[in-house]
């Protein structure tokens, strides 16, 4: 992949940690070519079933991971990317990673896991708990109603509902179910600070983690008065969380002698702060401008926008001063299963011959819009946004023994532009603009499931220029903290790139799905705001089918 010009460039790294695996890009500082990259998966993956080496299993909807894994990253991911670029080491300026998010851990003062603490390591909650630990949905639910109870000033920065996804639910989770856990653990972090600990040897936490995921907001965290009040032992939950503040761009430390050995980096240069893999791509897709909304479309999807002010957007991720980018109010939304629903699909429900993308997709484009006459719900990993409820679940209408498989494909690629048009309406009702989108991620390659995103919504859609967004990301942050740029919005201007409006809206499809997307949004209106809760009370007979024990108690949660 080498593209080394000559011995006087100067190159930084990037290294995205995602949920399976880890990849590490070198960049060259002064136009963003990127010259190497190399990927590490994870040994142990997600941990969902039960803990490693013989550990307990694990009720549903846990979902955690071995910090392990991220450090091996480092020692493998990195030292491989810098031999493809073939590139001196000594070149390397700086280093800056991303996370998914939230994605947390409990830690001892030094930054140990308690699940390396080896009297512990056979405790679920000791362990990191992915994005996608959706487990702790009542203790959101119970956060979010004393929020509105006592009119907290910041439950409408998010919506109006905090996610089970958050710290805050994450934390109260621990400390009703293993209290010894919650005391032992010191600090509570992102992995996007954590990893950023591991290689600079300093504690730092970041503007983006905390106002999105730790409900952070004009300067300080929930009070102790609310916290004490969700439970009285979690009233110094925010002193767990509490760090050195640092803006998006800066120099969290120099890379230490120890990281410097597991990556092959020299010790002293810069380490960016850490940040989220949707945010970071921003800068990548040289999309920092107000109105220019990123979809970073994978396994889920986020959505991340600049506005120019504060607004309360009703079931938003959260909007964060300097979030995105310095100077700019950062929006985020969510879908929380995009490409997972497809692989599903695949994996499970296609028939011999038709299960791959490529083949589905090729027969799901002869059809018309509106042909194969279904609808579906992208539920399939809960509501992230606007409904903020993980226990919902998926649907598909309109079934006859005359729909085949790629109508089905087509109805779940289009249900998912469904929940991104719903996004985007929510932003524009509340005056937050969004007059394009700038798609990233692994689905950009779908030149249906694009072009029906760009009929769904309505607007043109541009495509990332570079397949690694968020490590890009990371290395323009990098090249800021270490000083070859003076703003992100500079390095973005010099080492991003994007194809612009790849993809228009045909009108007549526009006008065909707009009949689908009235039949949808109703079916979201019925099933996710209460007027029919079946998709609440199936979960909990599933749940208590898996835990016979707790069959009196879980049967409650819908009342």
């Amino acid at each position: 992949m080498s593209n080394v010009d000559g011995t006087g460039d100067r190159y930084v790294v990037g290294v995205d940690y995602g949920t399976l695996s880890g990849r590490a890009l070198v960049v060259r500082v002064r136009d963003g070519v990127e010259v190497g990259t190399a990927v590490h998966e994870y040994r142990r993956g997600v941990i969902e079933s039960a803990l490693p080496d013989g550990g307990p299993p694990l009720p549903p909807d846990w979902a955690l991971q071995d910090p392990e894994d991220y450090r091996d990253v480092l020692r493998h991911a990195v030292p491989a990317a810098l031999a493809d670029a073939g590139v001196d080491p000594t070149q390397v300026i700086g280093i800056g990673t991303d996370f998914t998010a939230c994605t947390v851990l409990p830690t001892l003062a030094d930054g140990t896991p308690l699940c390396e603490v080896p009297e512990l390591r056979h405790r679920p909650h000791a362990w990191v708990k992915l994005w996608k630990h959706h487990a702790a949905q009542p203790h959101a639910d119970r956060i979010n109603a004393l929020a509105h109870e006592r009119r907290e000033p910041w439950i409408g920065r998010y919506g109006g509902k905090i996610s089970a996804e958050w710290q805050f639910a994450k934390g109260l989770q621990i400390l009703e179910e293993d209290p010894e856990i919650y005391r032992r653990a010191e600090r509570f972090i992102e992995a996007a600070d954590w990893i950023v600990w591991q290689l600079c040897g300093a504690e730092t936490r970041n503007v983006c983690t905390a106002g999105y995921k730790g409900i952070r907001q004009d300067g300080r965290y929930p009070s102790t008065d609310y916290l004490g009040a969700l439970h009285p032992d979690f009233a110094d939950f925010a002193t767990k969380l509490d760090g050195p503040l640092l803006p998006l761009g800066d120099r969290a430390g120099v890379l230490s002698a120890r990281a410097a050995e597991w990556t092959g980096l020299p010790a002293g240069i810069a380490v960016a702060v850490g940040n989220v893999d949707a945010h970071v791509t921003a800068a990548s897709a040289q999309a920092l401008t107000p109105g220019r909304l990123v979809a970073i479309m994978g396994t889920s999807t986020c959505h991340v926008v600049n506005g120019n002010h504060p607004a309360e957007v009703p079931g938003m991720c959260g909007v964060v001063d300097g979030g995105i980018s310095p100077g700019a109010w950062g929006y985020e939304a969510g879908q929380s299963g995009v490409g997972d629903i497809f692989g599903w699909f695949v994996r499970h429900a296609a028939p011999a011959g038709l299960d791959s993308h490529e083949r589905l997709t090729e027969l799901a484009a002869a059809q018309p819009v509106g042909a194969h006459g279904l609808v579906a719900l992208d539920w399939w990993n809960g509501n992230r946004s606007l409904l903020v409820n993980h226990d919902l679940s998926g649907l598909i209408v309109g079934l006859t023994l005359a729909t085949r498989p790629q109508d089905v494909y087509r109805a779940l690629l289009e249900s998912t532009a469904f929940g991104t048009r719903m996004i985007i309406e929510a932003f524009v009702e509340a005056k937050v603009p969004v007059t394009d989108i700038v798609v990233a991620g692994g689905l950009a390659s779908n030149r249906l499931l694009m072009q029906i995103y760009a009929d769904v919504t309505n607007r043109p859609l541009s495509i990332i220029g570079s397949a690694q967004g968020p490590a890009l990301g990371s290395a323009i942050h990098a090249a800021v903290a270490a000083g070859a740029y003076p703003t992100i919005h500079e390095a973005s201007a010099a080492m991003g790139r994007v194809d612009e409006g790849v993809y228009q809206p045909v009108p007549e499809n526009v006008r065909a799905y707009d009949a689908l997307y009235a039949e949808y949004r109703a079916l979201h209106d019925h099933f996710g705001r209460g007027a029919d809760d079946v998709m609440l009370r199936l979960r909990a007979i599933r749940n208590a089918a898996a835990q016979p024990a707790q069959a009196d108690t879980v049967l409650e949660v819908v009342g």
